[in-house]
């Protein structure tokens, strides 16, 4: 390709009024630690202001089983449903009153589902009445960029812009955590609690 046809194909780029120029994007890989420990379920998102926000493909699950919530945390953008299916052998009832989006689904038998539309950020604490140990965790947090830490502590953030970004991090017991971190391809971001 010659240096014109370079040149004349950023020139009319720029001159289309709706032309994307892409922007460089790399994963984030990462490790969260409470003390010298890592953690499961640590979530951590990175702010990412004016980055478009797809519609969730599909309905996320908090689901009932073996008198538990799976998965323990759950982490979705806002703008997602949550179904919560009993797919135990008694009746459930959940609900959350605590911050967040407040809901209470009633009574319902094995093999019903119930779902709640988290349409703003925050934590939810769910709760079953019936099965007062039951207990999980929806944080609803308003970027498209979020991971979850797996047993080993380590999560990833996929597709995040590049730049200098904000993040935060949560987890069950722990305060909130607010740094920035240097996106870029190779980026590790290491989060630690007390």
């Amino acid at each position: 390709m010659t240096r014109l046809t370079i040149c004349v194909l950023l020139a009319c780029a720029l001159a289309l009024p709706d032309a994307e120029i892409p922007t460089a994007v790399a994963d984030v890989a990462g490790v969260a630690h409470a003390g010298s420990r890592p953690i499961a379920d640590a979530v951590v998102w990175i702010d990412a202001p004016g980055a478009a926000r797809p519609a969730p493909s599909q309905d996320a699950v908090l689901d009932q089983r073996d008198l538990k919530f799976f998965p323990r945390v759950l982490v979705v953008q806002a703008g997602t449903r949550v179904k919560f299916p009993n797919s135990d052998r008694v009746f459930h009832n959940v609900f959350s009153y605590h911050d967040g989006q407040r809901f209470d689904l009633g009574f319902y038998p094995v093999g019903a589902s119930g779902t709640v539309a988290f349409d703003r950020a925050g934590l939810s604490r769910v709760f079953c009445r019936i099965h007062p140990q039951m207990a999980a965790y929806v944080l609803v947090v308003d970027s498209p960029h979020f991971g979850i830490s797996d047993e080993s502590g380590r999560f990833t953030i996929r597709s995040v812009p590049a730049g200098e970004r904000r993040y935060r991090a949560w987890r069950p017991g722990g305060s909130i955590l607010n740094a920035s971190i240097d996106v870029r391809p190779g980026a590790a971001l290491e989060v630690r609690w007390p």
